[in-house]
């Protein structure tokens, strides 16, 4: 799992920019037929498109390791996680939801 977040944390040193005027957030994706989670680095700049790129794909489907990724993750990084295909599906540990409503990417 050390080793998933250094590749994340190297990669996202590469592409977050500190641009004004620009928004950048995570995406952390479902993929139930793959049985994987995909992560994106999301940005957009004011009245441009936005650019999504896959940062990674982890290939453990278990909940509770996501969750024990994420925990550490946020530790380092301050960006929102938006979170798709998690519809109601709740944390093992904290039992809080982690999405509520479907995003219309679903």
């Amino acid at each position: 799992m050390n080793s998933d977040i250094e590749i994340i944390k190297g990669r996202l040193t590469l592409l977050f920019k500190r641009r004004p005027k620009t928004r950048y957030w995570l995406m952390l994706t479902n993929d139930t037929y793959d049985q994987t989670y995909n992560l994106f680095f999301n940005s957009q700049r004011v009245n441009e498109r936005l650019q999504s790129v896959p940062l990674y794909k982890l290939a453990n489907y278990d909940l509770a390791d996501l969750e024990n990724l994420l925990k550490a993750l946020r530790q380092d990084i301050k960006l929102t996680i938006e979170f798709v295909g998690f519809t109601g599906e709740r944390w093992p540990a904290s039992q809080k939801l982690i999405q509520r409503k479907r995003v219309p990417l679903e």
